[in-house]
């Protein structure tokens, strides 16, 4: 287990956190409900969606079932691609940025996999229960994605000298996410602001194999 312990710690933490919060908006916000943290430029903000990170979608119910499918193919390469960094002792930092994506994956596939089976329909004017008698909005692998972070940080009009959207409203940030999202986005961004460390070392490892290859 020497190697193990720190990425499975982090995965757990994160996934735990994702769920605990995920299942709070669900069984006590009504869709569409929010709280302003800081004014009009920090909101929580319960939404749902039906497919990718930051509310993008991929339509129809085939749509859907493609989307949770490919996740769990892709949950199953991230799994091996770890194992096999944390067995061949790669970069600590890429283990654990890693970790995080793998993390962040698993809990969106969780809501797609199991929510439409263990919640009712949240709606604009009733909240979720939990395990209801009649079963749940939907069926495995066909459930939706809770969001609820939003920050609309910027916010105006375009100038109107820009061609196509000029005069028209625009804010940033603009989708509403969840903390599976924010962990997918860190672990990728801190891998690439790292690659240089990350990787260096495994160039380097190679280059000696090589090396006494040749001497051979």
């Amino acid at each position: 287990m020497k190697g193990f312990t720190k990425p499975l710690i982090l995965i757990f933490v994160t996934l735990f956190l994702d769920q605990v919060l995920k299942f709070w908006i669900k069984l006590n916000m009504t869709l569409g409900q929010e709280f302003h943290l800081i004014k009009d430029r920090a909101i929580i903000h319960f939404t749902e969606n039906n497919g990718m990170a930051f509310g993008l979608e991929l339509g129809g119910e085939t749509g859907k079932l493609i989307l949770s499918l490919f996740r769990i193919i892709a949950i199953l390469g991230i799994a091996y691609g770890l194992f096999y960094m944390i067995r061949n002792k790669f970069h600590r930092g890429l283990i654990l940025n890693v970790a995080l994506i793998f993390a962040g994956a698993m809990g969106n596939i969780i809501d797609s996999a199991f929510y439409g089976v263990i919640f009712s329909e949240s709606t604009w004017y009733e909240r979720a229960h939990l395990f209801p008698p009649g079963g749940g909005y939907s069926s495995f692998l066909h459930g939706k994605v809770v969001d609820m972070f939003y920050f609309p940080i910027i916010s105006g009009n375009l100038p109107t000298w820009l061609p196509i959207w000029g005069g028209q409203d625009f804010t940033f940030f603009r989708p509403v996410f969840n903390l599976a999202d924010t962990a997918i986005s860190v672990g990728v961004i801190l891998i690439l602001i790292g690659q240089k460390r990350y990787f260096k070392e495994e160039v380097a490892e190679t280059s000696h194999i090589d090396s006494e290859i040749v001497e051979e």
